[in-house]
């Protein structure tokens, strides 16, 4: 229990660290030196009186996150509003506990009142983590038109739900929409296999090269977080030289 404390400690504070945009060294004092770390990090940048609880209840959060799902289960009990209960459906996804999170999602959509991108957003991803390319498609032609679709995590599912539904084509418009420099590295990864298997090998090269030379430039932390990403990206490209 010990082990996971020192986890979750470093956990929060790593997070904290990432949201608040802090100094970089605090990353070596936290990683390095351990809980040492994780308390002169927390009483020098984060502590005072009015935080206590709430430190506590998001290192306790980490621990077992179902603790915030039963709060926010209280909540809407209490009050059936429509943010408790799209807080409830992103924490319930945040588990990975999809069939709830779709309830809820579904639940909010009802009110018409509501700018209803956001749910809509979150019920797609909801919907293609169960395999329900349908659904996916479904919503997402519902939004297709958004501004913020244009680009996103959203429509890249789309395309990806259309590939499996067997639309290569509108699949292929709707996944090229992703190759953006220096983000989505696990996307374009997948966008470069999905042009690989259509026999666009010089297409897919291109985005692989690009990926492999924006990871050179990757902070530390980045490296660490894509690191799996990178060696399938340089074993693909050895693949294409051979």
């Amino acid at each position: 229990m010990y082990y996971y404390l020192i986890i979750a400690l470093q956990a929060y504070c790593l997070y904290h660290l990432y949201t608040h945009r802090n100094a970089y060294y605090w990353w070596f004092v936290i990683l390095f030196l351990g809980p040492i770390g994780c308390i002169i990090y927390l009483i020098t940048q984060v502590y005072n009186k009015r935080d206590a609880e709430k430190i506590s209840n998001d290192i306790a959060q980490v621990i077992n996150p179902t603790i915030k799902v039963r709060d926010l289960e209280k909540r809407l009990e209490f009050s059936e509003s429509y943010q408790n209960r799209v807080n409830l459906a992103d924490a319930y996804l945040e588990i990975k506990d999809y069939n709830h999170a779709i309830e809820q999602y579904l639940e909010a959509l009802e009110d018409r009142s509501q700018n209803n991108y956001y749910v809509t957003k979150q019920l797609i991803e909801a919907y293609f983590n169960i395999e329900d390319c349908d659904k996916v498609v479904f919503y997402a032609e519902k939004i297709k038109n958004h501004p913020e679709f244009k680009k996103s995590r959203t429509q890249f599912l789309y395309g990806l739900a259309l590939e499996r539904l067997g639309k290569m084509e509108n699949a292929e418009t709707n996944l090229r929409q992703i190759d953006i420099r220096y983000s989505f590295y696990e996307e374009r990864l997948i966008l470069a296999k999905f042009l690989l298997s259509i026999k666009k090998d010089e297409d897919a090269k291109e985005i692989l090269n690009d990926v492999y030379a924006e990871s050179n430039h990757m902070t530390k932390p980045n490296k660490r977080i894509y690191r799996t990403t990178i060696i399938e990206v340089e074993k693909l490209l050895k693949e294409l030289d051979s």
